[in-house]
């Protein structure tokens, strides 16, 4: 058997990054196709979250959803709210070579811990820790790849998923390495030590930097001669937990989330308390989405929610952690979320793809919800 840890150039250092310096990958642009198709050139009302299968027609009627290109029709509406606050999905004119470089390498037992950087974007390089396991740079097999989103650390950032920094954090990025997946562990923007400048490079919020710095994330995967190609995970708790779901809202190579203490209605976010709706508090910071301080006072107004963003993920597999006692995301709340969110789950079918945990615990991801999770990954990535 050819021993690719010596032919291939992913396991030299100079011959990897010449050998991703020109990649370029066109991708997905299901949010270009969902925007493009049946556009209203009018402003409607806001359609109800906790009712999705209802659709505004090409003349503005609000009529059920009985089929799923009837669905299609309010998802594409979902998008489009989203990207108001947001701002646009990046296209075309974003895309360069991936230019991916080593900065440092680690043995990590039985899986190999490179911290790399790679250009999502003309003048943004993004730092990634990328976990391959040993036996997927000697044996000519495909492994299963996921993206770990880290939660808010302003100090150590992504690397508070690869190994343990905090008491309150669970390295899951090491976990599923161990268990034979390959895992790119992306920095999340204006944190730590990734400090884009969203306004120079014509971002809206830090939520979509973040969203594009994904996908060109997973357009790295597709470059790994060693890994299964538009099927992957994405897994995150707290910030990472919401930031996986907003990616694959707009990434259909993700075939199954796993989002750990990270949304409730926005309308019961602190209980509504205006002071978490100002800029730079709350959901309102720079990183996320600054504009919803707009509605502040008026939270049932913004065009989007996540009853909604849980709904446009079907049928894929979402699994929720809700914790009892978590202070920021209340599990009510999440329920109230799920029940919405499971009527589309139910249009496709698969109502079972759609799960939630409630562990009696505080803010956390506790072992056996996460095992219950890593578990889901084997068995739909597998």
């Amino acid at each position: 058997m050819q021993n690719r840890l010596a032919s291939s150039p992913w396991q030299n250092r100079a011959k990897w990054n010449a050998a991703l310096a020109s990649v370029t990958l066109l991708g997905n642009v299901s949010l270009t196709a969902a925007i493009t198709n049946d556009t209203p050139s009018v402003t409607w009302s806001r359609l109800p979250r906790t009712n999705l299968l209802v659709f505004h027609n090409r003349h503005g009627e609000v009529l059920p959803v009985k089929s799923k290109a009837n669905w299609q029709k309010r998802r594409a509406e979902i998008l489009r709210g989203f990207t108001e606050i947001a701002g646009p999905l990046p296209g075309r004119e974003k895309r360069c070579a991936l230019d991916v470089r080593i900065e440092e390498n680690k043995d990590c037992g039985t899986y190999e811990r490179r911290l790399i950087t790679y250009a999502s974007e003309p003048g943004s390089r993004v730092p990634a820790y990328l976990l391959i396991p040993k036996e997927a740079l000697t044996a000519k097999l495909k492994f299963p790849a996921v993206l770990a989103l880290h939660p808010t650390d302003m100090e150590y950032g992504h690397r508070v998923v690869v190994e343990k920094m905090r008491d309150f954090y669970r390295a899951y990025a090491h976990d599923i390495a161990e268990r034979g997946f390959v895992v790119l562990a992306p920095a999340y923007p204006v944190m730590a030590n990734y400090q884009p400048d969203l306004k120079a490079l014509g971002y809206e919020s830090g939520t979509m930097k973040a969203i594009w710095d994904n996908i060109r994330g997973l357009d790295l995967l597709d470059s790994l001669p060693f890994v299964k190609h538009g099927k992957y995970g994405a897994l995150g708790h707290s910030l990472g937990g919401h930031n996986a779901i907003y990616t694959t809202v707009f990434d259909d190579r993700i075939k199954i989330v796993v989002s750990s203490c990270s949304f409730d209605s926005f309308l019961d976010y602190y209980g509504g308390d205006p002071a978490n709706w100002q800029p730079e508090r709350g959901w309102c910071q720079t990183r996320y989405m600054l504009r919803l301080a707009d509605y502040r006072g008026k939270l049932a107004e913004i065009p989007f929610d996540f009853h909604e963003l849980l709904g446009a993920l079907a049928p894929r597999p979402v699994f929720v952690n809700a914790p009892l006692r978590d202070d920021n995301f209340k599990w009510r709340s999440v329920d109230d979320v799920v029940k919405a969110a499971s009527a589309v789950y139910r249009l496709y079918g698969v109502p079972a793809n759609l799960q939630v945990e409630h562990p009696d615990c505080a803010h956390d991801f506790p072992e056996a919800v996460r095992e219950r999770a890593y578990r889901l990954l084997e068995e739909k990535l597998r």
